[in-house]
């Protein structure tokens, strides 16, 4: 891949990669380094990708990743769930930010895998089968998961909405 084709992908592809990547993982730091390594991981790749395939790819190299980094940090620091969160809460938050992070605490809560098929299906607008093809899933499976994940999200909204 020479020089102009690289920057014409970067270009094509960097804001969905990067927003990909942070509604990941959550962090806005953490995803501009996943997009960042994504783009210099296909820049090296040594296999030709197609080109209608390439988001796609982008992003199972960011999944990939971001499961390398869980895998890491979960060996060196275990999460104790009683510690407060140091964030701010959401009433300092007005508007449509209060909505942004109640969804992507939802999507926290959803297993990677469903998390990671649900944001290439709903964000992204990949098809199944670009889905199944990037991850390793049969169209199924992929259809499977969207669908399980968007009624966990629905049921933690409703859920939330109940609470005084």
């Amino acid at each position: 891949m020479d020089d102009t084709d690289f920057h014409a992908l970067y270009e094509r592809h960097a804001r969905d990669v990067a927003r990909f990547a942070y509604y990941l993982c959550g962090d806005r730091s953490q995803a501009e380094d996943l997009a960042a390594e994504a783009f210099a991981r296909a820049w090296i790749a040594l296999e030709e990708v197609r080109a209608a395939t390439m988001k796609a790819y982008l992003f199972a190299i960011v999944r990939n990743i971001a499961r390398q980094n869980a895998r890491r940090e979960a060996r060196r620091t275990e999460i104790d769930a009683r510690e407060p969160d140091r964030r701010p809460g959401p009433a300092s938050v007005a508007g449509d930010r209060l909505e942004l992070e109640a969804t992507l605490a939802a999507l926290q809560r959803l297993p990677e895998s469903d998390r990671a098929v649900l944001l290439m299906r709903a964000q992204d607008g990949l098809s199944h089968e670009e889905i199944a093809a990037a991850l390793g899933l049969s169209v199924v499976a992929v259809r499977a998961k969207v669908h399980r994940a968007r009624l966990a999200l629905h049921a933690w909204k409703i859920q939330q909405e109940r609470k005084p």
